[in-house]
């Protein structure tokens, strides 16, 4: 019984060793968030691939980082690549093949997604389009927020910080509503300070929101269902008379009803 419970896990072992064997880690950085967002949905809808996260190193510097068999981390790094380069935001990339383990522990870029998905917290605002806004200066992201509210149907879902004074605001609802506001909110930044970048994706995928950020306003808790206490006392009642008062009692109530 040892021997085969040990051929077992040997076997299994052995499994795990040959996939990261062909497994690498992708690297793409851009110099503004709504850049490395509409970079990493590209990555994503290109190949199979994992999304790790994003690192953000100061100066508006930002790496989305992804996972995957190592053509299919080829292929969505180099579409990753060239879509940042039409952005005009491209800054470096990079692929590791068969990465140690010890990359992995040491950088800051393994099991996120394994902890936002036990968390077991979900976000009202899933499945919608994800609108994102860029200005340099936090007086312009705030006026562009409060031009974009009132433009369309959206709602503001979080704001994240770069650097070098770059800040997104990050709202979501339908696509055409979401395309409303981020145009309302460019002529508001502009008319306020500096308008950096913009980005629209419709159909953000799973991996995708699961690495936005959100405010917790937005996070609801899945709890448990409550059953009264009466509910409760009159089942236990029920569980400890004979079965013959059970049906009395179930025979008398409909007679009452």
């Amino acid at each position: 019984m040892n021997g085969q419970t040990n051929n077992h896990g040997s076997e299994s072992q052995s499994q795990r060793q040959e996939y990261f064997k062909d497994t690498a880690l992708g690297l793409v950085s851009t110099k503004s968030f709504p850049a490395i967002v509409g970079t990493a949905d590209m990555m994503l809808k290109s190949a199979g691939v994992i999304l790790v996260g994003y690192e953000k190193i100061g100066s508006g510097h930002c790496t989305a980082i992804v996972r995957g068999r190592i053509a299919d981390v080829r292929l969505a790094v180099e579409a990753g690549a060239q879509t940042a380069e039409q952005f005009g935001q491209f800054v470096s990339k990079l692929v590791i093949a068969r990465p140690l383990a010890n990359l992995e522990v040491v950088l800051p870029i393994g099991f996120r997604l394994t902890q936002l998905s036990e968390s077991g917290s979900y976000s009202r605002l899933s499945n919608q389009a994800v609108g994102l806004l860029e200005t340099r200066g936090f007086p312009a992201m705030v006026g562009a927020c409060d031009a974009m509210l009132k433009s369309a149907d959206v709602h503001l879902a979080a704001y994240e910080k770069i650097g070098a004074g770059l800040c997104t605001a990050i709202i979501r609802g339908a696509v055409a509503d979401v395309v409303v506001a981020v145009e309302a909110g460019m002529y508001e930044a502009e008319r306020i300070g500096e308008l950096n970048a913009v980005m629209v994706i419709p159909r953000p995928l799973e991996d995708l929101e699961q690495t936005l950020p959100l405010a917790s306003c937005w996070i609801e808790q899945r709890q448990p269902v409550m059953m009264p206490m009466s509910v409760k006392e009159k089942q236990q009642e029920l569980i400890q008379l004979p079965d013959l008062q059970k049906l009395t009692i179930s025979v008398e109530e409909e007679i009452n009803r």
